[in-house]
């Protein structure tokens, strides 16, 4: 689907981000901090922000309460509206500000827990900013503070940066503990806010330790109350898009597809808000590409990346411009697939494994290969392995390195059976049938494409449908089955056309190792090979050129030899020239 953005610390980064929707957070939660409704007083201007505040109406709420501040100065809550509602149409850094005067006001008035409060914000808001060192000083800040008071809820806010500290140590039984104690916290002082932060949390936490079911149960409880108009608009931002997040982190898509339209909706609702609107248009992208709704996952990609040259979004486009690259590769338009991985990875994104793929899709198989095995070298979590394990089997098969493929399709296997979501067991089989097809297992590879096909199916990915259907084609030329070969191949083609698939299109057109006329069965690669044994290559010069091992060149003279039923290189040179494939 995220530069795509995922919970804390690995998930931090990605809560960092849902809670920089936070950030100018808690101030507004409902059970603690004053609504603006029922508080008097003030300027025209004052009482006019306020009921604009309460109307969700946040680009008037921040210039009215503007102008009251600049007419005699606002006090310590009002400020803290402001601070609210300039984040809300995304003036970070004027939200930053106003609510470093609030925290001074409180201060002023002897309301500590509510400095308190905000110095947490401001921890938070540091944090998603990358200034480390200044949010160290606000938590700091806010615990001394917090040393005079005993049984308050504040006490519960102060648990969730340990929740996102140990996370991103990797000590997720320590975060889903100290999650634990905050939700209870919250539950025990009716703060609705706090209860929710922390069980969603919790649910990040147990996703992350693989208790995929139980996480996602917790994530649904959590959206009870965020669908339910119970929390703050900042608040239920922040939880929206982590929670989406959480969902595409194990690729449970159906559920990603759920909330993101209803993110959609509470973004529709309310059109001057900023904060959380170009996640919002990156997750649709994801959903709308997975369902083959290409133009769509384009032009909302591209709005996202507008935001951000526009100075309206600080989130970085790197996920936006890496599903740009995806739908051109996907639609043969290499260049424009080209330039826009590069500019993902030129805002701080990972274009892999789409610029591996678009590199094999160039001819560049070496490149292609070593790019996508660059990038497993650097990834361990098994779901950011997963990402990259399906193209790694693509690739290697096209390279000619069958074990390499069967490794990677072993420990993507693995993966999907922990975490057991659809669109993971669906790429699970379809690449275990992809590797038993090259392997020459036709028989096991028909009852794993099979399943695949389901999987996909069921998760509603039709471009994986057609490319399960190319591969099924091909199993079924193997085992002999002419009809179902072509029943197969009919059936991807429409699935391409509908998509405007150019690049599958060509391939399907043009591959001559799967046309009935010459009926030989042969890879790209083996004709590839053969093409060079019939120059008079040796498998030495020849492995040389292709850039891979004598061994694996080897096998594939031997696979050729086989599937042509000639006795030696020659006669498999003369039947290259005598069936036109050289």
């Amino acid at each position: 689907m995220s530069a795509r953005t995922q919970m804390l610390a690995g998930p931090l980064v990605k809560l960092a981000r849902a809670r920089d929707d936070a950030r100018s957070g808690r101030a507004m939660a409902k059970p603690q901090q004053p609504k603006a409704r029922g508080r008097k007083g003030g300027s025209d201007a004052l009482r006019r922000g306020r009921a604009c505040f309460e109307q969700s109406e946040w680009l008037e709420a921040h210039r009215l309460l503007l102008q009251a501040d600049g007419q005699g100065g606002l006090g310590a809550e009002d400020l803290e509206l402001l601070a609210e509602a300039a984040y809300l149409i995304g003036s970070e850094d004027e939200a930053l500000e106003h609510r470093e005067r609030a925290h001074r006001a409180h201060l002023g008035a002897g309301a500590e827990l509510r400095a308190a409060r905000c110095a947490f914000w401001l921890g938070m808001h540091c944090v998603f900013r990358g200034d480390t060192g200044r949010a160290s000083g606000w938590f700091g800040r806010a615990g001394r503070i917090l040393e005079a008071h005993q049984n308050v809820v504040e006490h519960g806010y102060m648990l969730l940066p340990t929740v996102h500290q140990r996370t991103a140590a990797g000590d997720l039984t320590g975060a889903e503990e100290a999650g634990a104690r905050a939700h209870a916290i919250g539950l025990h002082h009716g703060d609705r806010e706090l209860a929710a932060i922390a069980l969603h949390l919790r649910g990040r936490a147990a996703i992350s330790a693989g208790r995929v079911a139980e996480g996602l149960a917790l994530l649904d409880e959590t959206m009870v109350a965020v669908t339910s108009d119970e929390l703050s608009s900042r608040v239920r931002g922040l939880i929206y898009c982590s929670v989406i997040e959480g969902c595409h982190q194990v690729c449970a898509i159906g559920r990603a597809g759920e909330w993101t339209e209803a993110l959609s909706r509470f973004c529709e609702r309310q059109p001057t808000m900023q904060s959380f609107t170009g996640k919002c248009l990156i997750h649709r992208a994801e959903i709308m590409q997975l369902h083959g709704a290409w133009p769509d996952a384009l032009a909302e990609a591209e709005r996202a990346c507008e935001r951000f040259r526009q100075g309206a979004d600080r989130e970085s486009p790197a996920a936006a411009y890496y599903q740009q690259g995806e739908v051109h590769r996907m639609r043969g338009e290499l260049q424009a697939a080209q330039d826009a991985y590069l500019q993902a990875g030129e805002v701080g994104g990972d274009p892999q494994p789409g610029l591996a793929l678009l590199r094999l899709a160039q001819g560049q198989s070496g490149a292609a290969h070593a790019a996508v095995t660059r990038a497993l070298s650097a990834r361990g979590a098994p779901m950011q392995r997963a990402r990259l394990l399906p193209a790694q089997v693509e690739i290697a098969i096209a390279v000619g390195e069958l074990d390499t493929a069967r490794e990677a399709s072993a420990e993507l296997i693995g993966i999907a059976e922990r975490f057991g979501t659809e669109v993971l067991c669906a790429q699970a089989a379809q690449m275990r049938g992809a590797v038993e097809l090259a392997g020459g297992e036709a028989a096991a590879a028909l009852r794993s494409l099979g399943r695949a096909l389901d999987f996909w199916g069921q998760a509603s990915v039709p471009y994986q449908i057609a490319r399960t259907r190319v591969l099924l084609a091909e199993t079924c030329a193997a085992l002999g089955d002419s009809d179902g070969r072509e029943l197969q191949r009919r059936a991807a083609r429409a699935g391409f056309e509908k998509l405007g698939a150019a690049l599958d299109l060509a391939t399907l057109d043009g591959d001559a190792s799967r046309s009935p006329a010459h009926g030989h069965g042969l890879s790209r690669r083996e004709l590839e090979v053969l093409r060079l044994v019939a120059t008079g290559g040796t498998n030495k010069a020849i492995a040389a050129e292709l850039h891979l091992s004598v061994k694996t060149i080897d096998r594939h003279v031997s696979n050729i030899l086989t599937k042509l039923d000639v006795p030696s290189r020659a006669a498999a040179t003369a039947y290259a020239y005598e069936h036109g494939l050289v």
